[in-house]
């Protein structure tokens, strides 16, 4: 299994904070958000993973080559134009060696979600991507068949009896298949509408966990929630 740390992102929600350095490299609880990220990927069990790079990218391959790691770190290199979450994993795409599933993460997502399982459920699913995926309230939610299976937007789709209406949490598996169905262009573009695009005929399925300790760490409140949230296991 291999990582890809979504991280070229401008932060602009969390600015000052991103005023002189790359969201990736704020920190939470003395740990940079790319650092945290990174071991979480190493403690599920990746053993290469790919870090996408635009923002200050300088900064963050100086903070990854100076720091040993228990795995190679490679990047992706987007300085020129920031790609978006479908550009870049199409960008990324001759950096993987398509031989087992990529696990996805954005790098301002902050949670408890068991990556072990994650990987364990896509494994034994036959999905083409499983979507880490949660009942919470957001204006993005995404509608599934009773089987789990993705649908396409709420308000844009028909949700037939027992359908699941969830919402995407920034944390992902890929089979490296997906890479091959990725449309032939260069420009930016977002990752869930190739999805619903391909969900016809291929399986891109949920996992669903406990909104309880998510956090999408881009903004300033959330940030200091997930603070008060690790801060929390040292009392």
């Amino acid at each position: 299994m291999e990582g890809f740390i979504l991280a070229a992102g401008l932060g602009t929600r969390l600015r000052p904070l991103t005023d002189s350095r790359p969201k990736a490299l704020v920190e939470l609880c003395g740990q940079t958000l790319l650092e945290r990220t990174i071991h979480k990927l190493e403690d599920a069990g990746v053993d290469r993973i790919v870090v996408n790079v635009h923002h200050f990218a300088d900064m963050v391959e100086l903070f990854v080559r100076d720091r040993q790691w228990k795995c190679p770190i490679v990047i992706s290199d987007e300085r020129q134009l920031l790609l978006d979450t479908g550009g870049a994993l199409r960008h990324a795409a001759p950096l993987f060696s398509g031989t087992g599933p990529v696990l996805v993460h954005n790098v301002d997502v902050v949670s408890d979600i068991d990556l072990h399982a994650l990987e364990e459920a896509h494994r034994h699913s036959g999905n083409l991507v499983t979507l880490c995926v949660s009942r919470r309230d957001t204006k993005r939610e995404l509608v599934f068949s009773a089987e789990g299976l993705l649908l396409g937007r709420k308000g844009e789709v028909e949700e037939p009896s027992g359908a699941m209406t969830l919402a995407f949490s920034g944390v992902s598996m890929v089979d490296p298949h997906l890479f091959s169905l990725l449309p032939h262009r260069d420009d930016p573009f977002p990752i869930i509408p190739v999805y619903i695009a391909l969900s016809p005929a291929n399986r891109i399925g949920a996992y669903v966990h406990s909104a309880e300790h998510w956090f999408d760490v881009g903004k300033p409140d959330t940030l200091e929630k997930a603070r008060l949230w690790i801060d929390s296991f040292k009392k």
